[in-house]
């Protein structure tokens, strides 16, 4: 890395920040003016700064590229799936970006019905993302999302599927579902706050009508939950549902027609969360009533919702962690972890049937998927594992056969799973817990201390990072790095317990495993701390910037993706997008307690001179979920304190938002700059 460059010296402007009597001077606040000819000044500079320091790996970013797409069977297909008569599915074609959604009538063999081309509807457009869509009951609307600014806020419009128009209608500002009324008619859809970007109301649009008549069904006021709607599986009732993160709440209503009838199932209780599933003349409740941390599944009559009426069906375990619920006709199929573990199990509802579905590696990742019919007995689901590529598997629970539909297929060179071990491997943490890492790596690889490794995690919101295959991820393998992926607190890989060890009050917990899990790979000789490298994004890199605030000489380099850093400033501001529905998660720094704690490790409050490693810094200009001012002001922070010869770089796309760049081709060019970045300071050249 081309170590003589000057990096750009962003202007200080300081501006006194005052909570609970306590003053932070924030040099660089200036930043998140959006639009000024200043700030898109500095981050052109940025830009340019970085394109000068990578110079040197744009020929290798290239190879890494070709290299990546060339794993990619790029005229793939998903396996179809039915609903309602029609095979559906999506399939790429060669050479281009995105997908086309396809149906077929009554069976396999029928012509092909092109729906959406997202090739065609992306011209002129820098980013473009289509929303999932829906299909009147009818089969001849269909409702779906566009968002071409990456923001996240989705226009929803209407395709006749018989005459294949596209209607004048178009709903602005969404969350991009639209959910039917069997009436075919009908819609219900989120609509979300123009400022805050949280999905506050759920409107009822009737075909035909204008969208400024569309009936406001349901008005989320608390700023700390967001609201979304969805029908159930057996079709009978829309609901809708609105969420905290420690807090739910449903209504539903017949889905029969359009209405605006919707009847509170359980209203909410601070701390009770609840999903509802529907089946004949019952609802199943995933729920953590009665202390269940783990969480069970209960059932209550269709028309006795309250939680009085709710009784045990599958009681809570310690040791088993309840995720999800599928409802068929004859079986009810639970998702549950243990130990770490997916787990599937197949419970029929006469009791007569209860067993898991065999796995036996040592770290893998399954789970159903789509699973829309109600009336059968097969069971869709997934299995991959880090050596392993994806599987689609059709599972019969009747006579417990399977039928693998897909496997993903490596494309280009004679991969073999056999030429990558894969290992789970347990860390001690400083209070004694134990934190799981899963490893891959090629089995030419040494572990003698000298290898490269690539540690990951994330560790916010209870999301688990489960070990599931890369094709990607071979170009760093085959170079001789090792990759870990630390299971650390605030996921949920060992149960709810795991994250509520890693939240709020006891958030410190999510980087003193990461640091540890670091710590103990070197002890057990898979790398060095001149070899160890660390990656995170979105709160992965929150995770990030306190990891290299805490234990800084670790690392020999980090990539931060989308970071969020300034964490005291952003959670106090109540006008940025998602800010007050974090407050279970972060805190409320408007109480004392948690101001004060939170600013013991936000990255950009601790950023004070130190020896920092290589760091890596990337964001998108309309990034809904991290504003791009956040990494921007952090970087220029860090410069400032870093006392090491390590560079600091930092790219801002901008055109992109949280999710980087659309199109399976685009986003392949962001691997392959962030792989380079680690293997130039690898001295790895080809």
């Amino acid at each position: 890395m081309i170590k003589n460059n000057k990096p750009p010296v962003a202007k200080k402007s300081p501006v006194q920040l005052e909570k609970h009597n306590d003053i932070r001077v924030d040099d660089y606040f200036w930043m998140n003016e959006r639009d000024s000819p200043e700030v898109l000044s500095h981050l052109e500079e940025e830009n340019r700064y970085y394109n000068e320091m990578t110079a040197h790996t744009k020929a290798f970013q290239a190879e890494l590229f070709e290299e990546m797409k060339g794993r990619i069977k790029e005229d793939d297909a998903s396996v179809p799936y039915k609903h309602n008569g029609y095979w559906y599915y999506r399939r790429f074609e060669t050479g281009k970006d995105y997908p086309l959604y396809c149906r077929k009538e009554g069976n396999l063999d029928a012509p092909e019905i092109i729906v959406f081309d997202n090739n065609e509807m992306a011209i002129g457009h820098s980013y473009f993302s289509q929303a999932s869509y829906s299909v009147s009951e009818d089969n001849t609307i269909a409702a779906y999302g566009i968002d071409t600014v990456s923001r996240r806020q989705y226009t929803i419009r209407f395709k006749n599927l018989v005459t294949g128009e596209i209607l004048n209608t178009e709903i602005k500002n969404t969350t991009g579902g639209a959910v039917w009324a069997n009436d075919n008619k009908t819609v219900y859809y989120s609509r979300k706050d123009e400022e805050t970007l949280r999905s506050n109301q759920i409107f009822k649009h009737t075909l035909g009508t204008d969208p400024s008549e569309d009936v406001l069904v349901y008005q989320e006021d608390d700023e700390t939950f967001y609201t979304y709607v969805f029908k159930s599986k057996s079709k009978k009732y829309i609901l809708i549902g609105s969420d905290s993160t420690m807090t739910s709440e449903f209504r539903f209503a017949s889905a029969a027609r359009g209405t605006t009838d919707f009847k509170v199932f359980q209203e909410r209780t601070r701390g009770l969360e609840y999903a509802v599933s529907h089946y004949d003349d019952a609802f199943y409740i995933q729920t953590n009533k009665d202390k269940a941390t783990n969480f069970k599944v209960m059932r209550t009559p269709e028309y006795q919702t309250a939680m009085q009426h709710w009784e045990d069906l599958i009681p809570h375990r310690e040791d088993t962690l309840i995720e999800d619920v599928e409802i068929f006709k004859e079986y009810l199929v639970i998702s549950e972890r243990s130990n770490g573990l997916n787990k599937i199990r197949i419970k029929s509802w006469d009791d007569s049937v209860d067993y898991y579905l065999p796995f036996d590696n040592e770290t893998y990742d399954a789970y159903p998927t789509t699973n829309i019919d109600f009336d059968t007995h097969i069971l869709r689901y997934a299995y991959n594992a880090l050596n392993t590529p994806a599987s689609v598997v059709d599972f019969d629970m009747k006579t417990q056969e399977k039928t693998v539909l897909k496997e993903q297929e490596i494309m280009g060179e004679n991969f073999s799973k056999d030429n990558y071990k894969m290992e789970r491997i347990w860390a001690p943490a400083q209070d004694g817990a134990k934190i799981p890492i899963s490893i891959v790596y090629h089995k030419d690889t040494v572990l003698d201390g000298n290898a490269p490794l690539l540690q990951y995690a994330y560790g916010s919101y209870g999301s688990t990072i489960d070990p599931s295959f890369s094709s990607i991820r071979l170009s760093l393998l085959d170079r001789g790095f090792i990759y870990a992926i630390a299971h650390i607190r605030g996921g949920e890989y060992l149960g709810r317990k795991w994250y509520e060890d890693g939240k709020l009050l006891k958030k410190k917990n999510t980087f003193t495993d990461f640091i540890d899990v670091s710590k103990f790979l070197i002890a057990q000789n898979y790398t060095s701390s001149k070899h160890l490298y660390a990656y995170g994004g979105s709160a992965g890199g929150l995770l990030i910037g306190a990891v290299i605030n805490m234990a800084p000489e670790l690392y020999n380099g980090v990539i931060a993706a989308v970071p969020f850093v300034d964490l005291v400033t952003t959670m106090l501001d109540d006008t940025i997008p998602l800010t007050t529905g974090e407050y279970d998660e972060w805190g409320n720094p408007n109480d004392k307690e948690y101001y004060e704690y939170m600013k013991s490790y936000s990255p950009y409050d601790n950023a004070f001179a130190k020896a920092y490693p290589n760091i890596l810094v990337t964001t998108g200009y309309h990034d809904s979920q991290v504003q791009y001012w956040e990494p921007a002001k952090w970087v220029a922070k860090l410069r400032e304190n870093n006392i090491s010869n390590n560079q600091i770089i930092f790219q801002c796309n901008m055109d992109a938002g949280h999710g980087g760049a659309s199109g399976r081709f685009e986003a392949l060019k962001e691997v392959a700059q962030d792989y380079a970045f680690l293997l130039d300071l690898e001295g790895i050249t080809k």
